[in-house]
């Protein structure tokens, strides 16, 4: 593939020059915390991310949303979910709604500028009840996986249907998820490389989220006895492997698979120029947050502060780590400043490029993390009462700079600094979501699941 393409309108209808743009991979792990990989000292084998590590950037400070449908919502659109109705709620099976057709996403973007084949791999989880939600009609071109959370890795099944496509068509596909979206991957960067345009693939996960299900030869790698009997829901003890070691397995065959897509983009002649961004969608659930506090449903580090590695050899320098608070609603923002386009979308985040690039060190900001938490650089303030699960007694601040554990609230120290990150999140918290915030199990209660997942409905 040739690493120039030339795109002849812009978005304002003036022709432009050629321009040299990278093949985008985004490889999004769920529920991986960041005490989950061996680059941040985890027991559990994560070759492939730690030889990554090596040579890639991390992006030490990088911060998604505490659960996973908000972080797909924003890091696809560039801005804070709320505006999209899924503040702090995922999107569960018995739910009628998705994200709006309003709502522009990244791979329309790329379509303006140029980029063929613009695919999505795995978990969507981002509507499912009607055919305005479905990703072909986001701007991907192509679709294949699973448009629940939660499905089994096994039978692809959630809530006793099968929910597994090929774009618009039910998918047959036999084998463990994990390793059928890593799969398709390579297949996809194959037959993409033998073309002349840059490709887009987003490359969405569902491991290691529960179901905690891994398959044999990853489990004999944690000391697994298959003479005695699985480990299954609820039983912890007495079986031939446990929880923890089940969901390492878990964790290895994703790393595996990310190997897979980082060799072939590599077979190809591809990967130099790729923009190759890992990160989590949110905190560990079942894993480990490291020595941060706090988990997945939390606005504590250890629920919004994910491992993230990004790769971009013929572009950025390797082999450094960068400190900068950034986050998921930058993804898009930094990748329209790298192909020189202007957006048609309103931004929440804003383009990490000059950082990326050494050009600045930092940039001054602030990041809304949702339900009343703001981060910067140096600060990080989280509002009392709108997380119950925190269990907050008053407000907080840190100086997370040099107190990334949260240990120490210096707020009674720093009331003007609190009052000002206060009136920030207030804005964001008062935006109204274009439809109510019903708890997750609303509408559970007579639901029918629709035949394999496949809706009639626009």
């Amino acid at each position: 593939m040739a690493l120039f393409t030339t795109v002849t309108v812009s978005c304002s209808g003036k022709t432009t020059d050629s321009i040299k743009h990278p093949n985008i991979v985004i490889i999004l792990a769920d529920d991986l915390g960041w005490g989950d990989v061996g680059f941040h000292g985890s027991s559990i084998k994560t070759p492939n991310l730690d030889k990554l590590a090596d040579a890639a950037i991390t992006l030490n400070r990088f911060y998604v949303a505490p659960v996973s449908t908000p972080t797909r919502a924003g890091t696809l659109t560039g801005r804070y979910p709320n505006r999209m109705g899924v503040r702090h709620v995922v999107i569960p099976p018995w739910r009628d709604y998705g994200i709006e057709p309003n709502e522009i996403f990244l791979p329309q973007e790329l379509e303006r500028a140029g980029y063929k084949h613009r695919t999505v791999i795995g978990k969507w989880h981002l509507g499912h009840s009607r055919k305005k939600y479905y990703p072909l009609n986001k701007g991907f071109t192509h679709f294949y996986g699973h448009l629940n959370g939660a499905i089994d890795y096994f039978s692809h099944e959630r809530e006793g249907e099968l929910d597994w496509h090929n774009d618009w068509e039910s998918s047959y596909d036999k084998g463990y998820s994990t390793d059928l979206i890593a799969g398709h991957a390579v297949e996809c960067i194959k037959d993409y490389a033998s073309e002349d345009n840059p490709f887009f693939m987003y490359v969405a996960f569902n491991a290691p989220h529960a179901p905690l299900q891994a398959k044999d030869e990853d489990l004999l790698l944690y000391g697994f006895d298959p003479s005695k009997p699985r480990f299954g829901k609820g039983d912890k003890t007495g079986r031939g492997n446990n929880q923890e070691q089940t969901f390492a397995a878990m964790v290895t065959a994703l790393d595996r698979g990310i190997g897979q897509i980082i060799q072939t983009l590599k077979d190809t002649g591809e990967f130099d120029n790729t923009l190759f961004l890992f990160f989590s969608d949110n905190g560990p659930d079942v894993g480990s947050s490291g020595e941060l506090r706090g988990r997945k449903f939390l606005e504590f580090e250890g629920g919004v502060r994910v491992p993230a590695l990004l790769s971009w050899p013929a572009k950025l320098t390797g082999q450094r780590t960068i400190d900068q608070a950034m986050g998921y609603v930058d993804v898009m923002p930094t990748i329209m400043d790298i192909l020189k386009q202007q957006s048609t979308a309103e931004f929440d985040g804003i383009s990490m490029l000059p950082v990326l690039t050494g050009e600045k060190k930092t940039i001054e900001r602030n990041l809304y993390l949702g339900l009343g938490a703001v981060v910067s650089n140096e600060w990080k303030f989280i509002e009392k009462g709108h997380n119950p699960k925190m269990k907050m007694d008053s407000d907080m601040l840190f100086r997370i700079d040099t107190d990334p554990f949260e240990q120490t609230n210096v707020i009674d120290a720093n009331k003007e600094k609190a009052a000002g990150l206060k009136s920030f999140v207030q804005a964001y918290d008062t935006i109204q979501p274009p439809r109510p915030l019903p708890d997750y199990g609303y509408g559970q209660e007579g639901f029918v699941t629709p035949k394999e997942w496949k809706v009639t409905e626009d």
